[in-house]
């Protein structure tokens, strides 16, 4: 099995950073996109980022230009660079992992999730 690690959520003020981390282990030969999606009190679970293994990213039009995804592929781990963090960005932050390979069964492909890390920032 796979398993996803989520690290570095926390309180923050605004305008303030965090950098988010997420490991994945386990019996993987390759992950395609590996992302970070966000939920906030009664909303939906929204993609905040994702990269692939081939370095190209897709952001939320609510992030751009204040959050950088970025990934390294030899130890299966996605970061997520926040800036200029806002009250609104405040919500349970989730890795993903998307087709993602394993040694033992390489036709087929699965979706992995953390367990999610609280970012909380304040006014």
């Amino acid at each position: 099995q796979v398993q996803l690690v989520e690290s570095g959520g926390g309180l923050v003020q605004a305008g303030g950073s965090l950098r988010l981390s997420c490991a994945a282990s386990g019996s993987i030969l390759s992950i395609n996109v590996m992302g970070w999606y966000r939920q906030a009190p009664g909303k939906q679970r929204e993609l905040v980022a994702g990269i692939t293994n081939g370095g190209s990213t897709n952001y939320a039009d609510s992030v751009k230009g204040r959050f950088t995804i970025s990934r390294d592929n030899a130890k299966n781990t996605v970061y997520l660079q926040m800036n200029s963090l806002k009250p609104e960005d405040t919500a349970v932050y989730y890795c993903n992992a998307d087709k993602v390979r394993l040694l033992l069964r390489p036709y087929e492909t699965y979706t992995y999730w953390g367990q999610g890390t609280q970012v909380t920032v304040s006014s």
